[in-house]
């Protein structure tokens, strides 16, 4: 498609005019903290998949610290699969896991479950404390099937869910259910979502919390992973599941649903699957909110991205009459997870700096100046990848001697451990005044 220069700086000049008094759809306002559903909200995606021995259901594995097939043995510097190391300052020793890990002067590393109510509930402390709303709890098709390499996977999914409930009612945060269909069997998957959505709505009463995002009066529900390229889902049968589910038919409670899309959506190419059907199945979700981590890497890559994705999104959203969930992120770095894994050609450390937040904040402005009302953070606790929000080790010398790991100071910065909250916090403030930020993030905050 050709498009004439200046066409999109217009096209988002009239957005912003259109779009920052109503909520595409959703609520009458944008400022509205405590609104029905997302609108107003910055929510972050919430991974809770970390594990130590004797944490909980007779787990004797170092999950997701430690690369899949070595994970019964203590986390070494050649074995370890994460890229930040999590900042514990505050949580008291008794509630971490010591490691035979060292710093350079001999200091021991510690780091943490989540299958432990008190650390999930000092996460939700630090959101609270930053004004971050709450969660998309991830809950993965593929390992509650209690495979041999997972075993207890539903057990321990079931576990830490209750402790996000938990914590979320402590903190008076907001949490809501995503499933994400990457890995699941594709023979039984559909089957999967329904059978497991009647056990968290019914036997396990998840929806009826009081911290449970609901809309118009239904339990909100995100099914993430359909339509991608390298995803399982047959057209037809994630149509039919997805009528099923806003209907509220075949013993399934009726939800509204929040589709995590390809990119691509709405020209089904790249990294959407082709096939003509997925554009009505797409546009039938109540909220669009397609993944944007790793799409670019930098400021003008941000811009570009603005221009030729997140404004045709928002026209395109407002046509339907849905809402526009857009993901920001603050970096990425798979470094460890890849070299684990034998794909050296992947493993590239610091793959998109973070900049000292600038990354992140140049996605906010750009968002938010474009009339979005609503955000999604990649992600709160996403160690594996780079993209963690929560506090990260500072410096160099605070990491495992011999590892080779990211560090928040990285990019030359000289930042607080707790920086990415700050900044996601910062957003959330301009995001429930409807105001467009500064540009410049030391405008905002300074470390």
């Amino acid at each position: 498609m050709t498009v004439m220069p200046g066409t999109f700086s217009a096209l988002r000049s009239m957005l912003v005019a259109w779009l920052l008094p109503a909520a595409l759809g959703i609520a009458e306002s944008a400022v509205a903290a405590t609104a029905d559903g997302p609108a107003g909200r910055v929510i972050v995606g919430y991974q809770g998949w970390f594990g130590c021995p004797g944490d909980y259901a007779g787990n004797q594995r170092w999950q997701h610290w430690v690369i899949q097939n070595e994970d019964t043995h203590g986390p070494a510097p050649t074995n370890i699969r994460v890229d930040l190391l999590p900042a514990l300052a505050g949580i008291p020793e008794k509630e971490l896991c010591r490691t035979e890990l060292r710093t350079a002067d001999g200091a021991p590393v510690w780091l943490f479950s989540s299958q432990n109510e008190q650390i999930v509930l000092a996460h939700f402390r630090w959101m609270a404390k930053y004004q971050i709303d709450g969660v998309a709890v991830q809950r993965f098709i593929g390992i509650i099937d209690d495979r041999p390499d997972n075993p207890q996977g539903r057990a321990r999914s079931d576990h830490m869910i209750g402790n996000v409930r938990a914590a979320a009612e402590a903190t008076e945060r907001v949490f809501f259910i995503a499933y994400d269909v990457s890995g699941a069997p594709p023979e039984t998957l559909i089957t999967d979502i329904r059978r497991d959505w009647q056990h968290l709505s019914g036997e396990l009463g998840v929806t009826s919390s009081t911290s449970y995002l609901r809309l118009r009066g239904k339990p909100i529900l995100e099914l993430w992973g359909f339509g991608f390229a390298d995803r399982p889902g047959k057209p037809a049968e994630v149509a039919q599941l997805i009528a099923d589910l806003k209907q509220g038919r075949h013993g399934l409670q009726a939800a509204v649903l929040i589709g995590g899309t390809p990119t691509n959506w709405r020209t089904l190419n790249g990294d959407s699957q082709p096939d003509p059907r997925w554009a009505d199945i797409y546009r039938s979700y109540d909220v669009i909110s397609p993944w944007s981590v790793g799409r670019f890497r930098d400021d003008a890559g941000a811009d570009a991205f603005l221009e030729q994705h997140v404004l045709p999104d928002l026209a395109e959203t407002r046509r339907l009459g849905i809402g526009y969930l857009p993901v920001i992120f603050p970096g990425f770095s798979w470094y460890n997870l890849q070299t684990r894994r034998g794909q050296p050609q992947r493993a590239i450390l610091n793959e998109i700096p973070r900049r000292c937040g600038r990354l992140l904040w140049r996605q906010v402005t750009n968002l938010l100046g474009s009339g979005v009302n609503m955000l999604y953070g990649a992600m709160f606790d996403e160690l594996d990848e780079g993209t963690a929000m929560m506090p990260a080790v500072t410096r160099a010398d605070r990491l495992p001697s011999g590892s080779r790991m990211l560090y928040l100071n990285q990019d030359g910065c000289s930042l607080p451990s707790d920086w990415y909250l700050r900044v996601t916090g910062a957003a959330a403030d301009f995001l429930r005044r409807a105001a467009a930020p500064p540009r410049q993030l030391d405008a905002v905050l300074k470390p």
